[in-house]
């Protein structure tokens, strides 16, 4: 059906413009050869491309491995528009009238076939440059929240926190709301969560905390860190936030300062609540 309303708009087009070129060039042995080396060829700097940025980006200075793994998207995305302008001018006989036609033609097709495929290509154009997520950012999407770690044409792949990837398409930017730690930057801020009993002396438990997070061989110390409190029906909550040196190790740095302050807490004598709510 869609196939036969493409080509049906195909040949209307072709008609009312007045079109006689041949669109198509002669298709030789050689020409194919060329076609698929130059996939191959594109393929092979894409993955060598993204392998070396890996590589780098573990052996500079910590400060400069998001900024390497950043411009990964831009070299993949200008890799693949030579790869099919190339392609495109191999096959095709790409005069003005042509091109119009087959312009044409292909959004409709496309607006018919892969509507939601080529939303969630735009979208991944809007988003490189809008920047809402980057390689290396810890974002929330909906309920997967992770580590960007691949950019691709269609969707970005989310490493979360038990290791498992998920994959994204862009097109979520349209309706989801993006929830970015780090925009970008290589530390992202931790809120550690302790509930104690009401009788405990709050005075104390601050200044344990202050010295639970300055302690940490993980804390970066040049940002600041400040303890919230609430007042629940059952405990007192306290809120730790700092900042680890590097993005990457929040569950490592927050199992760190709980360690730490819970050890404080025991030497003290500092109770939790006895009242669990349901």
């Amino acid at each position: 059906m869609l196939v036969s309303i493409s080509t049906s708009l195909f040949a209307q087009l072709f008609n009312d413009n007045g079109i006689t070129e041949k669109l198509l060039t002669e298709i030789t042995v050689n020409k194919i050869l060329k076609a698929l080396i130059s996939v191959f060829v594109a393929y092979g700097i894409a993955a060598t491309f993204q392998s070396f940025v890996n590589w780098l980006s573990e052996r500079v200075a910590r400060r400069f491995r998001l900024t390497i793994k950043q411009s990964v998207p831009f070299w993949k995305g200008l890799i693949l528009i030579v790869t099919v302008v190339y392609l495109l001018n191999l096959f095709l006989n790409l005069s003005e009238k042509n091109l119009l036609a087959l312009t044409g033609t292909i959004a409709v097709g496309l607006g018919f076939a892969f509507k939601d495929y080529v939303s969630s290509i735009i979208a991944g154009v809007v988003t490189l440059f809008e920047a809402p997520y980057r390689v290396g950012d810890r974002i929330r999407i909906g309920e997967h929240y992770g580590e960007v770690i691949g950019y691709g044409l269609r969707g970005l792949r989310l490493q979360t926190p038990d290791d498992s990837v998920v994959t994204i398409p862009h097109s979520k930017t349209w309706t989801d709301a993006i929830s970015n730690a780090n925009s970008g930057e290589l530390e992202a801020q931790v809120v550690t969560k302790f509930y104690l009993d009401h009788y405990v002396d709050c005075e104390r438990v601050i200044r344990l905390l202050y010295q639970a997070a300055y302690s940490s061989r993980y804390t970066q110390l040049k940002l600041p860190i400040f303890i919230v409190m609430e007042e629940l029906p059952w405990c007192t909550h306290f809120k730790l936030k700092s900042y680890p040196m590097d993005a990457r190790d929040e569950f490592i740095y927050q199992t760190d300062l709980m360690r730490r302050a819970k050890q404080a807490f025991t030497k003290h004598g500092l109770s939790y609540p006895t009242l669990i709510p349901h």
